[in-house]
């Protein structure tokens, strides 16, 4: 699998789950352990662990084995790395203390969805 679609993958199935504020970031060219970052929020840590069960079943169906997770336990911040794109699944609280949208605001961000109803909620 292609890591755009990929990566789209991961933001449609967190976006399953309601995660709010779901961006994708391109970030192939600013650094280059990974293409594709996938950033997203949940209420809780309950929903932060539901949203990132969700992805892995979905990982699972396309016989993608990530790298490694971390933060599961916890789960404030939940990383899965899938080589070529990362996911980073927050409360709201620990990404607006790690603002790692700020840190890569270089990075374009790529449409993940394209309804109609979530291309005209962002430019």
């Amino acid at each position: 699998m292609k890591s755009r679609e990929l990566a789209r993958l991961i933001a449609r199935a967190a976006a399953e789950k309601k995660a709010e504020d779901i961006i994708v970031l391109d970030i192939g060219k600013l650094l280059i352990i990974t293409d594709y970052f996938v950033i997203c929020s949940g209420k809780t840590t309950r929903h932060v662990k539901t949203i990132f069960e969700n992805i892995q079943r979905k990982l699972d169906e396309k016989a993608v084995r990530p790298l490694g997770v971390e933060g599961q336990g916890e789960a404030y911040w939940i990383l899965l790395d899938c080589g070529d794109v990362v996911a980073h699944i927050f409360t709201q609280k620990e990404r607006d203390y790690y603002q790692l949208e700020r840190l890569w605001k270089d990075a374009p961000q790529l449409n993940w969805d394209e309804s109609p109803k979530r291309r005209t909620s962002k430019p």
